[in-house]
């Protein structure tokens, strides 16, 4: 069985939605989903993952200090073991998410993952990403189970 891993930073009740919508489109496949938050995940969570999908939301047009935490104690643990790895992106923004999505792609560029579909920016009343939510961890869920990445 594949593992999809996905940490989120939820600050926030809605926050909290986009991440669930996500985890129960990813729970419709037959992969096992493991759902975290930055500060409460390690290296060996990244390095047990055959995906990952990252949330955050904008802070002050960069990802959250809990995200950019999780980078930076994961990093060299998994710079060499992790090259290949997919991974989806979403983000909770409250301007245009462009900042957010630009310093975590530099990141993962280092990190040498690999995307696997565009990242989604969620603007505006949540509701609306009820759907493209459930759709990305679906998408990512089925890409593993059926070994596409």
């Amino acid at each position: 069985m594949r593992n999809l891993l996905i940490v989120s930073h939820v600050p926030s009740d809605n926050t909290l939605q986009l991440a669930q919508w996500v985890v129960s489109g990813a729970g419709s496949g037959k992969v096992k989903v493991e759902f975290t938050r930055p500060l409460q995940t390690g290296p060996e969570q990244v390095l047990s993952a055959d995906g990952i999908i990252l949330g955050t939301t904008e802070n002050f047009g960069y990802m959250s200090g809990a995200m950019k935490d999780f980078f930076d104690r994961i990093y060299y643990a998994c710079l060499e073991e992790t090259r290949g790895l997919p991974y989806a992106l979403f983000i909770r923004a409250g301007q245009d998410g462009q900042g957010a999505k630009t310093s975590i792609e530099r990141i993962v560029t280092g990190l040498g993952w690999r995307a696997v579909q565009e990242p989604l920016i969620c603007k505006g009343d949540v509701s609306q990403f009820q759907e493209p939510c459930h759709q990305l961890g679906a998408l990512m869920a089925m890409g593993l189970e059926q070994a596409i990445f």
